[in-house]
């Protein structure tokens, strides 16, 4: 049964929705983090090595689970 002024369409987010999108959103936010400087710098050299960029390095580690 719908409440008074509800228009019977569906719900706009099914359950969960949200906070599968605020759960993906976080570790997002994780895992993009600036690391510590040793760590920056120890990647930035490596990815002048290899003629990539950092943000396309960092993604690489990030689908892989390994550094190149």
């Amino acid at each position: 049964m719908t409440s008074i002024g509800h228009n019977g369409g569906p719900p706009l987010e099914d359950e969960g929705t949200a906070w599968r999108g605020w759960v993906w959103r976080r570790a997002h936010k994780k895992a993009w983090k600036t690391p510590p400087r040793e760590i920056a710098l120890r990647r930035l050299a490596r990815t002048e090595e290899l003629g990539m960029t950092y943000k396309e390095y960092t993604l690489e580690i990030l689908e892989r689970g390994k550094f190149l």
